[in-house]
């Protein structure tokens, strides 16, 4: 028996053509320059499966790091000094990016000079740190004011571009009351547009402080100054404890920074003030509160150590049998 209805048979319409070219177009654009790329740097699976073994076989080495008062007050310094350049660097990079984002801001600036300006930041962000410092190595000498001025230079391009869109981006309603109220160019800046986005700004510039001891401790490899010239020489006299040493120090200090700077991102950006270490550990469980215990144990055990290592004198240590 055949039922007859007479509501309409709903077909679904064929997919356009347009859509399923463009995401063929995507894939092929993605896949084909990453084949390419491994095929030009000679890529091979022998050598990606042998690669964990090695990596293994050289952290074997490393462990356990020299950690005697000699090469502790030898590295120490040198990570110090990898945190002052990305300090000084990010200070002098934060000041005139800021100015120069002003002015490329094309909402509150001349169009060519936001023109300009915004084409100065792609040419700086052209050339690397490392090529930078390269450059400024004939100029400057070997030395941390190298690292500085490379570290520096290269971040005003960064910063200045990430402070300008976040301008091009406010309310533009305080900036007009304002302009209503008789305030020149200088105060529209200062009190309508600067108060919106200086949080924001703030946070760039701590997350670059981040990336700046990182790329430091790349320059010292060249001698612009940091940790990177003490782990390059131990590397070639294949002194891998002390190597293990300079990574520990190093990772440490990072890891201290960046946690810091991290939790100051947050406040400045959400503009509520975090729990502290006695509220969070009330709030956490047993299993928590443990892990809280012995972390903070051997943060502190490892402070004290680095601490007496170096108070040690170095008279004292080659004095010894």
């Amino acid at each position: 028996m055949t039922v007859v209805t007479d509501q309409p048979v709903l077909l679904r319409p064929k997919e356009p053509v347009g859509p399923k070219l463009f995401r063929l177009g995507i894939t092929l654009a993605i896949l084909l320059p990453a084949i390419w790329g491994a095929l030009g740097v000679e890529m091979s699976w022998e050598k990606l499966a042998s690669a964990p073994a090695d990596i293994w076989n050289l952290l074997r080495l490393m462990v356990p790091p020299d950690m005697t008062p000699e090469v502790v007050q030898r590295a120490m310094p040198k990570v110090m000094e990898s945190l002052f350049v990305a300090w000084i660097a990010t200070m002098i990079a934060a000041a005139i990016s800021l100015l120069l984002a002003v002015l490329g801001a094309r909402n509150i600036s001349n169009r060519y000079v936001s023109g300009v300006i915004q084409n100065l930041f792609v040419a700086i962000r052209a050339f690397p740190e490392l090529l930078l410092a390269m450059i400024l190595i004939p100029v400057t000498g070997l030395g941390p004011l190298t690292g500085v001025l490379a570290i520096g230079i290269h971040s005003i391009g960064t910063l200045g571009k990430l402070t300008s869109e976040a301008i091009e981006g406010i309310d533009p309603g305080p900036v007009e009351a304002m302009a209503s109220v008789g305030g020149g160019r200088v105060s529209q800046i200062r009190f309508g547009a600067l108060p919106q986005v200086m949080p924001v700004i703030v946070a760039y510039w701590l997350y670059r402080f981040e990336v700046n001891i990182r790329a430091s401790a790349v320059l010292g490899a060249i001698g612009a100054g940091g940790i990177g010239l003490e782990l390059v020489q131990q590397m070639q006299f294949r002194n891998f404890d002390r190597v293990g040493t300079v990574l520990f120090l190093t990772i440490a200090v990072v890891l201290v920074i960046d946690t810091i700077s991290a939790r100051l991102r947050r406040r400045i950006i959400t503009g509520r003030r975090e729990p502290g270490p006695v509220a969070v550990f009330k709030q956490a469980g047993t299993l928590q509160r443990i892990g809280m215990v012995v972390l903070a144990a051997a943060g502190i055990a490892v402070l004290v150590f680095l601490l007496v290592q170096l108070q040690t004198p170095l008279e004292d240590v080659f004095s010894r049998p």
